[in-house]
């Protein structure tokens, strides 16, 4: 099986929130599909459950405590990521990054005036 890069499927988007979003539902996606090994789907679940473990790596170290939950979860979703089948993470990705540059579409119509507002009925 030819293993391609699959942490640069999600490009940029231009805002930090804006890529999060992306990435967080592409995990939600791939931890809901059946077609992905369900031990895989242990690795961000164990990252979260670190995360809310009173256990720290780094511990004492004011500020060090949430640099290592942050590697760690970083760390979790990269893996989870990189075990999961290229082509269903390239599907899940083509599909989010479609869907948000349709949302972005309509929002600069919106923005721009272009869109008329109508009602619809059923008769």
């Amino acid at each position: 099986m030819d293993k391609q890069n699959t942490s640069s499927l999600i490009p940029f988007q231009g805002g930090l929130l804006r890529d999060l979003t992306l990435r967080v539902k592409l995990l939600l996606h791939l931890l809901t599909d059946r077609r992905v090994n369900p031990f895989f789907k242990l690795i961000p679940l164990g990252a979260l459950i670190y995360l809310v473990s009173p256990v720290d790596i780094i511990m004492g170290i004011p500020g060090l405590s949430a640099l290592d939950d942050a590697a760690i979860l970083w760390l979790g979703y990269y893996a989870f990521i990189e075990m999961c089948p290229p082509e269903l993470v390239r599907e899940y990705a083509r599909q989010l990054i479609s869907n948000h540059e349709i949302v972005e579409e309509i929002r600069q119509q919106a923005e721009s005036g272009d869109v008329v507002d109508g009602i619809t009925s059923d008769i």
